[in-house]
C-alpha cells in the first residue's frame, strides 16, 4: 500500500467512525462503503448492495468497505483446494 492509499485509508477509517455514531443502533452487520475524497457513504445490507449504490452514484470513484458493528467486512483464511490447504 502506498502512502497515499494509507493516508486514504486512514481518512475513510476515521470517516467510519463518525458515520456509526450517525447510524447509532441501526444497521448492525451491513456494509458502508466510503468514498475518501468527498467523505460521501453508502449503506447496504451487504458489499455487492453497498458498491451497486456507491458506483451509481459516484462513478469511478474508488470506496473502501466497512462493515457496521463488526472489525471487518471479510476474513481471509487458507484456500482448500481438492481437500488439500496451499
Amino acid at each position: 500500500m502506498s502512502k497515499n492509499e494509507l493516508k486514504k485509508f486512514k481518512r475513510t477509517s476515521q470517516l467510519f467512525h463518525r458515520v456509526e455514531r450517525r447510524l447509532l443502533g441501526r444497521h448492525k452487520g451491513h456494509v458502508v462503503a466510503i468514498e475518501p475524497d468527498s467523505g460521501r457513504y453508502f449503506v447496504g445490507k451487504d458489499v455487492l448492495e453497498a458498491a451497486h449504490q456507491a458506483m451509481a452514484a459516484l462513478p469511478g470513484k474508488v470506496f473502501d468497505f466497512f462493515r457496521r458493528g463488526y472489525p471487518a467486512v471479510y476474513k481471509l483464511s487458507p484456500l482448500w483446494v481438492g481437500g488439500a490447504s496451499r
